[in-house]
């Protein structure tokens, strides 16, 4: 059965997945990007970014690839796919990554306001839903077949599906920083009682990485 995956999820030590005033200089908010540190030194990311084959090939780099691993789509708030707020103003901006996302499937980005779909270099097309994370995730369902669906973020995206208990699988890189500030992923929710257990905690060369499944 397609599982809705939440992986490599990073959170700092206080609970922050996201920085203050997220912009084009700060794409994960002010000191978000250190949250990411663990991610950056793997073979898996530098190989993606054009790298040399270098790179860490231990366990942040297991556990990151696994986030790949049988993907047959991704659902992406808004603000994972841009800075750009309210009404599109035209198609210029086609996300963070250049050309060619790193996706290769299906996207179902969220937003409130209507746009065509953008086919991409590498197979990725993104399509903008307008109705809410329930019709994302029936879209993402008949994208990806028999493969799982990766909700990507941002915080406030993950937030929304955890509340109503739709994530399966939830991978969090908890990273050992203090950010202080910012978007909280866990303020406000009771996770047991929204159905979730921690079923593994993994210790990574910069992260330590903790699964939380929902019961069914």
């Amino acid at each position: 059965m397609t599982k809705l995956r939440v992986q490599s999820f990073a959170v700092s030590l206080d609970g922050y997945s996201a920085g203050p005033a997220q912009d084009m200089d700060n794409p994960l908010g002010v000191g978000g990007m250190a949250l990411m540190d663990w991610l950056f030194h793997t073979r898996m990311w530098q190989q993606m970014h054009g790298g040399d084959g270098g790179g860490e090939a231990g366990v942040d780099n297991a556990m990151a690839e696994r986030g790949f691993d049988g993907i047959g789509a991704w659902i992406l708030g808004r603000n994972m796919f841009g800075p750009v707020r309210g009404p599109w103003p035209d198609d210029s901006w086609k996300g963070w990554w250049g050309d060619e996302p790193p996706y290769h499937v299906p996207v179902f980005v969220l937003t409130h306001h209507a746009r065509p779909a953008l086919t991409m270099a590498g197979g990725t097309t993104f399509h903008f839903v307008t109705e809410g994370i329930h019709a994302a995730l029936e879209q993402a369902r008949a994208a990806a077949g028999d493969r799982d669906i990766r909700l990507g973020g941002g915080v406030a995206t993950v937030r929304q599906y955890l509340q109503a208990s739709l994530i399966d699988e939830l991978h969090l890189a908890m990273s050992p920083w203090l950010l202080g500030r910012g978007e909280n992923l866990f303020a406000g929710l009771d996770l047991p009682a929204l159905g979730y257990a921690c079923v593994e905690s993994v210790a990574g060369e910069r992260a330590t990485h903790v699964m939380l499944h929902r019961r069914a």
